[in-house]
């Protein structure tokens, strides 16, 4: 029977291989296309050096944020919620889009290394732990849920990015 406290290390030690795991593989998917493919749109608005300046953007999102939930805060990028995150989004690859992709593919490990180096030191147990967070909705706010959330949407954007590489793969059409 597994313990309270050995739940919770599972429970970290999960999280943080799915996260690594997952970029790595979007890198890895992204770093195949050729560099002209690197701009073309095909996320909404979003070319995939977008959609690497949004993973950077929000690893360094949920680092505050874990800090801000053990000290008893809601993040601060809860209050600048509307449909999809569209507005904060955008702010986010504004500001962590690079020219350069080997800089941006730099970019968007250092981001994560910071992210998970952090949460190494984080106890396990507080991954889980109400710190009495609330989101807007009422909806209790934890270090798991965050970064739930961050992996749901990294997978997600995973298959967008093999999608994208595969219909160029596999077809004349050349860059």
């Amino acid at each position: 029977m597994k313990t309270k406290s050995t739940k919770s290390e599972t429970l970290k030690r999960e999280l943080i291989s799915n996260l690594t795991e997952t970029r790595a593989a979007i890198l890895h998917e992204a770093s195949q296309l050729f560099p002209t493919a690197q701009d073309t749109i095909f996320l909404g608005v979003w070319s995939v050096k977008d959609l690497i300046a949004h993973l950077a953007g929000w690893d360094f999102t949920n680092l505050a944020a874990a800090k801000d939930i053990q000290a008893r805060k809601l993040p601060e990028f809860y209050a600048r919620y509307d449909k999809d995150w569209k507005t904060y989004n955008a702010e986010l690859v504004a500001k962590y889009k690079r020219d350069d992709f080997n800089e941006l593919l730099a970019l968007a490990r250092d981001s994560q290394r910071q992210l998970i180096e952090y949460l190494e030191t984080v106890p396990a147990e507080a991954f889980q732990k109400d710190f009495g967070v609330r989101s807007g909705r009422g909806t209790r706010v934890t270090v798991a849920r965050l970064l739930e959330a961050e992996w749901k949407d990294e997978q997600m954007h995973l298959e967008q990015v093999r999608v994208f590489l595969a219909k160029f793969q596999n077809s004349d059409y050349c860059f």
